[in-house]
């Protein structure tokens, strides 16, 4: 008898035939930072085991223990793991747990879960995947390969290229590290004896940054979920001011959603749909950047990456579609098979966020009593909150507003934190 294998659905239905588990199924987390927990808590819901992995440095961290069957610590030095103890950790544990899917829930985490999937066969990204979505270099010229404007790059391997870069580039560049997150390492220089100082005293390290151009520009971000490849449900936000700005001379952060079926908008969603197509990302949750010039108005790609965005991100999404895009993402990677997954219609209201480091401890919001005001963060040395209205102006208006008052209120320059908060 031969097997109608052509047919799509009587494909789908012999995997769900033959393939579907008769055990619990499992959910390896890997979180070297604290975040995740509503993936973690929606796993639980769908009747999953949900297993964590983090640093001994963070055990005490707030996880959702209630959701938890079980936490294994990794030693760490600042949170970083050695490869091949996370691979001879998980393995042995895999003697005795079954594991079905191991999700990466930090940027720093996605290379380990492609490695531990490669080495245990688990379905998923693998090593090759995962490389265009950390190694900023990579990603470039795969996005570049499908059509969609960057920033005049090179790679820094070879002295020659370099300078022939430099003579044919102006500045100012960039040096920027290929593997790490957000804004972290990166210097802008505006002479080629800067460019090759920095080079220099990067030593053997040299070979992990790339040399692009600065663009001034108004930076986006778009958040995605995909499934089957298919970018299934998208929002489109823009910064006040270019994370790399906020970080590196101090102002408060701040992001709104941009409108609904403006030029924007839809460019944007059809340059990510061929950013997340190029990179190959199958399904699962994305942050990518971009940004527009000011020279010419142009888009620009930036980054992207293989996790939901930081910085209180998805609370404002969350705001204005109504869609938590850690629990989609969980409800995403739960679906068996696959193709069963529906993606969430969403809401289309407007929402604003922003965030500064305070003065004070625990700084007293109350002041900012809008009734568009529904979410404020909870945490030391930190003011932060979210407005949304369906009104796209008001939003504006009051995230203006709010920010001209924060930096009176509660903004206090710190030295820049160790990871990105966006």
């Amino acid at each position: 008898m031969q097997l109608p294998v052509n047919d799509p659905s009587a494909a789908s239905a012999l995997r769900g035939a033959f393939c579907m588990p008769t055990h619990p199924l499992t959910m390896l987390c890997l979180a070297s930072y604290e975040k995740g927990a509503e993936f973690m808590r929606e796993t639980k819901r769908q009747g999953w085991r949900v297993y964590l992995v983090t640093s001994e440095s963070i055990r005490d961290a707030a996880w959702p223990r209630e959701s938890l069957d079980d936490i294994f610590l990794m030693p760490d030095e600042n949170k970083k793991w050695r490869l091949n103890d996370v691979i001879l950790g998980v393995s042995y544990l895999a003697r005795t747990h079954r594991i079905d899917r191991i999700v990466a829930l930090d940027d720093f985490d996605v290379e380990t879960a492609a490695a531990l999937r490669e080495h245990l066969r688990i379905p998923g990204m693998g090593e090759t995947t995962a490389r265009y979505f950390r190694d900023k270099l990579a990603m470039r010229a795969r996005a570049r390969e499908y059509g969609v404007p960057v920033p005049p790059f090179t790679p820094v391997f070879n002295d020659e290229v370099v300078n022939a870069y430099l003579a044919e580039v102006p500045g100012p560049w960039l040096v920027k590290p290929r593997s790490e997150a957000s804004t972290i390492g990166i210097k802008r220089t505006s002479s080629p004896d800067e460019v090759w100082e920095i080079l220099n005293q990067l030593g053997d390290r040299r070979s992990y940054h790339l040399l692009e151009k600065f663009l001034p520009g108004d930076v986006y971000h778009v958040d995605s979920i995909v499934s089957e490849r298919e970018v299934v449900f998208a929002a489109v936000s823009k910064y006040a001011r270019p994370p790399i700005e906020v970080m590196h001379d101090g102002d408060v952060f701040a992001t709104r959603t941009v409108e609904y079926g403006s030029e924007d908008e839809q460019q944007l969603l059809e340059f990510n749909r061929r950013v997340l197509k190029a990179m190959g990302l199958v399904r699962g949750a994305s942050h990518t950047e971009f940004i527009k010039s000011h020279a010419d108005g142009t888009f620009y790609f930036l980054e992207t990456s293989a996790r939901v965005g930081g910085a209180n991100i998805v609370e404002l999404v969350e705001a204005a579609t109504g869609v938590n895009l850690w629990a989609e993402w969980a409800r995403l990677e739960c679906a068996e098979p696959p193709e069963t997954y529906r993606p969430p219609q969403g809401r289309r209201e407007y929402a604003g966020l922003i965030i500064s480091l305070a003065r004070q401890e625990w700084p007293d919001t109350s002041a900012y009593n809008d009734p568009e005001v529904v979410w404020r963060l909870n945490k030391a040395f930190h003011a932060g909150l979210i407005v949304k209205s369906p009104d796209y102006g008001r939003v504006s208006r009051l995230l203006d507003d709010y920010m001209a008052r924060f930096r009176v209120d509660f903004f206090t320059r710190q030295p820049v934190p160790e990871r990105p908060t966006a």
